[in-house]
């Protein structure tokens, strides 16, 4: 019964420390969020925007004009840049950006991957692990974003993609990441990268009217890349804040559920030393009546 009983203990001192951690992982994600949050709010509408002109724009040019970023060819050679984060205890973020990858290589790039033409560039560790290990084609260049994230970085992994597929090197680039709603809540999306996508007009619309200067081909030639590596830095920014939000709601939850935990070992606790000192008390009555006797 001393047995039991010291187990008992010790699993409860044992859970008390697993919830201390939890607790100041929550703290320090909840304090991370708060700046991820601040940078992607604000970033957002601009990014938003900016996408938005970019689409309008080359949906509207005519024919005369070559945009090597918007040119749509045969889709032979795919290239997914997966956001991830660098640390695990965040719940199922990471596996179900591991799983929508996949998913997407399985549902619209079949083909391509049978031959080998589907490449993984990878921004955060996870899914580097997750992805090398299952087979696919992984570059690990830029997995390490997120020990300096800032825009310089991430530009270096938004021009290497444009420039691969300006030499042909990819017909088709994609973003997966993790879209950040709140704390509670993200939304895992595969976004089309390049070519740059075209804004589908109703029928019978008119292209815009759009008055450029200087004229067209100097001004799309320097505007593309910039509103392209905001567009890549954005979905870095989003999967940051994804990270610590999805970090410290799991933690919350690992705190509550380690607070049953400790409920439900009290009560045994308490159960087995009731049970320890009756069984001690009727040793001693037992031992009195037999000496009485």
């Amino acid at each position: 019964m001393a047995g039991q009983l010291k187990e008992v203990r010790n699993r409860i001192k044992s859970v008390q420390s697993t919830q201390q951690i939890t607790k100041a992982m929550k703290m320090v994600s909840a304090a991370k969020l708060r700046r991820a949050q601040d940078s992607i709010t604000q970033m957002r509408p601009y990014a938003k925007k900016l996408q938005e002109m970019l689409s309008n724009i080359v949906s509207s040019l005519d024919g005369g004009v070559t945009l090597k970023l918007a040119e749509e060819r045969a889709v032979e050679k795919v290239l997914l840049i997966v956001v991830t984060s660098d640390r695990g205890l965040c719940g199922g973020y990471n596996a179900n950006l591991v799983k929508l990858a996949k998913s997407t290589i399985v549902e619209k790039y079949s083909a391509q991957a049978a031959k080998g033409n589907v490449h993984i560039w990878n921004i955060g560790k996870k899914g580097y692990e997750a992805l090398t290990k299952s087979g696919y084609k992984t570059n690990d260049t830029y997995k390490d974003v997120f020990l300096n994230l800032k825009f310089e970085t991430v530009q270096a992994a938004a021009q290497a993609a444009m420039k691969a597929f300006e030499n042909k090197e990819y017909d088709a680039i994609e973003v997966i990441y993790s879209e950040f709603k709140n704390a509670a809540t993200q939304m895992f999306v595969a976004e089309q990268f390049l070519p740059i996508p075209k804004v589908a007009k109703p029928v019978g619309q008119k292209n815009s009217d759009f008055i450029f200067e200087p004229e067209v081909e100097t001004l799309i030639a320097e505007l593309m890349p910039k509103i392209l590596n905001t567009q890549l830095y954005k979905a870095v920014l989003d999967g940051n804040a994804s990270e610590h939000g999805a970090r410290m709601t799991a933690m919350d939850k690992a705190s509550e559920n380690a607070n049953e935990l400790l409920k439900s070992l009290k009560i045994s606790y308490n159960r087995a030393r009731q049970a320890a000192i009756t069984t001690e008390l009727t040793e001693i009555v037992s031992g009195a009546a037999a000496l009485q006797g």
